[in-house]
């Protein structure tokens, strides 16, 4: 059944012109809208503004799970882990006031809230994510819908994890975490007597007039439906449990005010300003992140942002300190099928004049691409591509496969929830080249074939028995099993998922773009290692 007219598409173009976008913006904006999100599934509502100027908004998709109403650009979402710079601010707020100090430390502020073994993490670990407090939100089986649904004290997140190790020693690695900002929502709570999102509205959000933030567990408006896979309702959650990591809800447009207001230096001092958009990571890391808040670019612009993530909702949020441009863009799905990241990169390059290209899936000859099957390699490692089970797929060194699709001519990209792409091509001398396009970088690696992909490994039953067993990380429990079909690997709470030998102690994990690779000691194997997402999380065999 097709929704009425009523959920069409609603595109406002601000009477103030545009004070550095390109013509035809609006009219572009809108064609993105239409062509990413259908009328009859969950959509977004995106803004751009120009120098604090709004200069497009827009909004498209149903915005309740009965599908009678449409969203609109003024509609009210979950912020999810955008939260995080406003938590970010109003501790930093309290730095100017000579509150506290970034190296203060929990033994200090929370003493009583916390177990002995956190007390040396300091505010600014907490900020930074690197101070190997374990995150409730990671502990394996807690984010089920019978904990979620239910209320919680600041008090009460902090106690899920306290009585778990930390992850690491503090300072020593960035690990992304959002127990963190439960301890500075805690510390801000100490600090001023009030809850945090109270203290929050006090000192920032209510007199710069934003009135549609607040934390989703206070009174008001309701929000907009969430929505997951096949267009069901979200998973339950109680909006105090995401506390100062992602409790926050409001609007599009009053985000847009929000980051007019803190790059423009009226919400920090210029030091603590400084402070939150650099990261101060330890030594190997290659995250860019300063506090509740990253780095990266569009089109070889620097950016400045933050994304979120949460039942039935997802964010994004992108300033271009260069052009002082921002766009937001805010998803009531968590699952698809429009990707608010994405959108909003494709939003951001339109802006400043340099289009993303649009590519669709086409059917491919792979028996003309066996040619370029093999090993690449650039100035990053090694990359592989190759075909499985009628497939292409590109794969990593230390990651997970990923497939492609031929978008014509010689161009291959990673499907519509990715930006990345690459072009092949043969150089002077006939050898095949990959030309790759991270994220849609305007400024490409190249990379030369290096030779042909090693066949998959057959294991013998003794060489699977071997590696069969339990792995532990603190509570988390990774069981390695051999089934009819090889070897399988399960996480605690989780299903398990086939894994695939691509040498004697290295597997990928296909469900989950994955790499598993086991380490020996004296003949004997000690642990397996993770890697996934950028990260490497090690599990001792029991």
């Amino acid at each position: 059944m097709r929704l009425s007219s009523s959920l069409a598409i609603v595109a406002v173009l601000a009477a103030t012109p545009a004070l550095a976008v390109p013509a035809g913006l609006s009219a572009r904006a809108n064609a993105l809208l239409a062509n990413e999100v259908g009328a009859e599934n969950p959509g977004v509502a995106a803004v751009i503004s120009d120098n604090g100027k709004v200069v497009w908004k827009g909004a498209a998709g149903r915005a309740t799970v009965d599908g009678k109403t449409a969203l609109r650009p003024d509609s009210l979402f979950r912020y999810a882990s955008v939260s995080k710079q406003f938590t970010a601010a109003l501790i930093l707020r309290l730095v100017d006031e000579g509150r506290l100090s970034l190296d203060d430390n929990l033994g200090k502020l929370l003493a009583a809230e916390t177990p002995a073994a956190w007390h040396a993490v300091t505010v600014r670990q907490l900020l930074n994510h690197t101070s190997g407090v374990p995150s409730y939100t990671s502990k394996p089986g807690w984010m089920v819908e019978a904990n979620t649904a239910r209320a919680y004290t600041t008090q009460g997140l902090i106690d899920v994890t306290r009585d778990q190790p930390l992850d690491f020693a503090p300072g020593t690695q960035f690990r992304y975490n959002n127990s963190g900002y439960v301890l500075l929502s805690a510390i801000a709570e100490k600090l001023t007597g009030k809850p945090w999102y109270v203290a929050l509205r006090e000192r920032i959000t209510g007199p710069l007039g934003l009135t549609s933030i607040r934390c989703g567990c206070e009174p008001g408006p309701a929000t907009v439906d969430g929505f997951t896979a096949g267009g069901a309702a979200s998973q339950r959650i109680d909006m105090s449990v995401p506390s100062g990591a992602g409790a926050l809800v409001g609007n599009a447009g009053d985000l847009a005010k929000w980051a007019a207001a803190l790059h423009g230096g009226r919400i920090l001092s210029p030091a603590s300003y400084r402070a939150m958009i650099t990261p101060q990571l330890p030594a190997g890391e290659t995250a860019r992140y300063g506090f509740g808040i990253g780095l990266g670019e569009v089109r070889g612009e620097p950016t400045i942002g933050h994304n979120g993530g949460i039942y039935g909702f997802q964010t994004e949020t992108i300033y271009l300190p260069g052009r002082k441009l921002f766009v937001a863009v805010l998803g009531n799905s968590d699952s698809g099928p429009v990707d608010s990241g994405i959108l909003a990169r494709r939003l951001a390059a339109e802006a400043i004049g340099a289009p993303l290209p649009v590519m669709k899936a086409q059917a491919s000859d792979l028996n003309a691409l066996t040619p370029y099957l093999g090993i690449y390699r650039d100035s990053q490692g090694e990359r592989r591509f190759l075909v499985r089970d009628g497939k292409l797929f590109t794969q990593r060194a230390g990651s997970g496969v990923n497939e492609v699709f031929a978008a014509g001519g010689n161009r291959y990209f990673y499907g519509p929830r990715s930006l990345s792409y690459f072009e092949l091509s043969k150089g002077p001398d006939g050898t095949p080249r990959m030309t790759f396009y991270a994220n849609g970088a305007l400024k490409p690696d190249v990379a030369t074939w290096s030779g042909p992909v090693p066949k998959d490994i057959a294991l013998s039953p003794a060489q699977m028995d071997r590696l069969a067993g339990t792995y532990a990380r603190g509570p988390a429990v990774m069981t390695i099993a051999r089934s009819a079909a090889g070897l399988t690997a399960q996480l605690t709470g989780q299903t398990p998922f086939a894994i695939e030998a691509t040498g004697p102690l290295e597997f990928q994990v296909p469900a989950v773009k994955a790499l598993l690779t086991f380490e020996e000691a004296d003949g004997k194997i000690v642990r397996v290692v993770l890697s996934q997402a950028g990260r490497t999380i090690p599990f001792e065999r029991n």
